[in-house]
């Protein structure tokens, strides 16, 4: 043990390395081989790796090794060490790595503080009450505990004895909108310590956010690759060469398909699919488990509350699939996950290669498959020069089992699957007009008949992006949709008496999303918003000219216009700029 990790230029304490040999780490990867002596030679360090590299032990370890050189030993509220996450379940990922160095290292404590499951006044109670050497955290509540004021103690007071300060996936932080709240919790802290930045990808935002935070930091670059391993230097590939990566020319209509198809075939193995939105993966979690009998199905998304219970579940589950969005793209370290199936397309380059990264961790073999339709197909070509990652192509199984009918009858019998199906099917029209590669993925190019066939629909909803066309490659299903009940009894009784209430001849108002507001009315509503804050803010400081005033109305006016149909998006755009010039 000591001599493989004798390859780290500096002495790691006998407690850490027997941590180390029980999680059976016996080899440092690239990317803790060069953060560790850095960290330990007091230099602030910025690192850039691969998804799946290690970068967890190559922040944890020294940052212990640094808290038990100590020459004052810290108190029970002095706080030695923050490190700050995007999301929570990476931040109870690394709070339970943390914990189990712990426990051969009893003199430290481990403080988790996430939102979701508490509030602020109680986090602040169990850290007086338990104490907490190593706070992990996600930036909004632990900039909340900074400025709560009422409990008694004081957290910027406890900081003053902080030696180091790890900012994990630091691009998505700031991708998330974080960087008030992190400005926020660097100025509580200590100017003197040691600053760790890890992240997958580097953007200008993590640019600016290592001039702001770190002291002269060396910069680590470690990447994958082609023949294998990882090294130091320069670019070579943006995921790991264990995982192979396949794409699937399929339909619209016949996506969900293929994705059951697959996911029978692949019963006996632990796979991940991506969805775009919140609302598709909360319906195809409605429908797949009732055509996949003998296979686990969780879901998870940003909306949810307890989504670290279903995190744990899906980690100690064989066989199971999860339904998911992107908040399950980045950093979290799921055992064993054989194929990851990206089902909508990704929102970006870096989403295509985060999605990637939940298989194929740490030298293990995975898989990765995106399904895209016949019109994005030159997305294939693309991912191969802006992330030099090349793409197989998996062929579609051929006559394979048609389960759309099963899925309508399922939303004939039941009004939740029906509207969830409705709602899901505009949330994608939506996140798909709003596409990062819009070059690629283009609303003018989508099938809405062979799309609604797809989602099983029952009718096409009203929304926006349908008005005036002529829909085809779609065939509604012959029923009454007002007359479909919820499954759930009590719902079912709601709506009847609400029904009763409304008269039953009147047509039934469909909720959001999908009688929704097109992508150009949504801009215009947040214009007029930011119109009215500013007259407010005016008035206040009662300098409303006239000429203001003007101005104000003949903006109005062409909001009203682009509303109303009489002018396009680009003829707004343009009146709208000259306006402000």
């Amino acid at each position: 043990m000591e001599h493989t990790w004798g390859k780290i230029p500096v002495a790691l304490d006998k407690l850490i390395l027997s941590v180390l040999k029980k999680l059976q780490f016996y080899i440092p990867t690239p990317v803790q081989e060069a953060c560790i002596p850095l960290f330990l030679n007091n230099k602030d360090v910025a690192a850039e790796a691969v998804t799946g590299s290690g970068k967890t032990l190559a922040f944890v370890v020294p940052m212990l090794q640094i808290l038990m050189r100590r020459d004052e030993p810290l108190k029970k509220h002095s706080i030695g060490a923050v490190i700050i996450s995007p999301t929570r379940e990476l931040a109870k990922q690394i709070a339970e790595v943390v914990e189990q160095f712990l426990r051969n290292i009893p003199q430290f404590t481990c403080f988790l503080c996430i939102g979701g499951a508490t509030n602020v006044q109680t986090d602040m109670e169990v850290f007086k009450t338990n104490g907490g050497n190593i706070i992990v955290a996600t930036p909004g509540r632990l900039e909340a505990l900074f400025e709560h004021k009422t409990s008694g103690l004081n957290l910027s007071g406890c900081v003053r004895s902080l030696d180091v300060l790890v900012l994990d996936e630091a691009d998505r932080l700031l991708d998330m909108g974080f960087e008030a709240s992190i400005n926020t919790i660097l100025s509580y802290l200590p100017r003197q310590r040691q600053t760790g930045l890890f992240s997958a990808t580097q953007t200008d935002e993590v640019e600016k956010l290592i001039r702001a935070g770190l002291r002269n930091p060396v910069r680590i670059t470690v990447e994958e690759k082609k023949g294998g391993g990882m090294e130091l230097g320069n670019f070579i590939q943006r995921t790991p060469s264990s995982l192979n990566n396949y794409y699937m020319i399929v339909s619209a209509e016949d996506k969900l398909n293929q994705l059951i198809t697959f996911l029978i075939t692949h019963q006996k193995e632990k796979i991940m699919v991506f969805l775009s939105t919140c609302i598709c993966v909360e319906y195809f979690y409605r429908i797949l488990p009732a055509v996949l009998r003998h296979k686990q199905v969780l879901s998870i998304h940003g909306k949810m509350k307890k989504r670290i219970t279903v995190l744990d579940k899906f980690k100690h589950l064989p066989n199971s699939v999860l339904l998911c969005t992107d908040v399950m793209a980045r950093g979290i370290d799921i055992p064993e996950v054989h194929w990851v199936i990206q089902f909508d397309p990704p929102k970006s380059p870096a989403a295509f290669v985060h999605r990637c990264g939940r298989t194929a961790r740490i030298g293990h073999m995975g898989n990765a498959i995106v399904f895209l339709q016949p019109h994005e197909d030159i997305f294939v070509k693309f991912i191969e020069i802006n992330q030099n990652v090349p793409l197989l192509e998996m062929k579609q199984v051929p006559n394979v089992e048609n389960y759309i009918p099963k899925v309508q009858t399922l939303a004939v019998n039941d009004r939740t699957v029906f509207e969830k199906g409705m709602q899901a099917y505009v949330s994608f029209v939506q996140s798909y007009a709003k596409h990062e590669c819009n070059m690629i993925f283009r609303i003018k190019d989508l099938d809405f008949g062979k799309l609604a066939t797809g989602f099983c629909l029952l009718k096409l909803p009203k929304m926006p992006e349908l008005k005036g066309k002529t829909v085809e490659n779609f065939v509604p299903v012959p029923v009454d949709t007002d007359t479909i009940p919820f499954k759930d009894k009590t719902r079912e009784k709601q709506r009847l008496v609400r029904l009763q209430g409304e008269g039953q001849g009147k047509e039934l108002k469909l909720k959001r999303p999908y009688r929704s507001e097109a992508w150009s009315q949504q801009k215009a509503k947040k214009e007029r918003r930011k119109k009215r804050k500013e007259i407010k803010s005016l008035k206040i400081k009662e300098e409303l000219t006239e000429e203001d005033i003007d101005d104000l109305e003949e903006d109005i006016k062409l909001i009203k216009r682009l509303k109303k149909g009489k002018i396009s998006k680009a003829e707004f755009d343009k009146e709208f700029a000259e306006g402000e010039l």
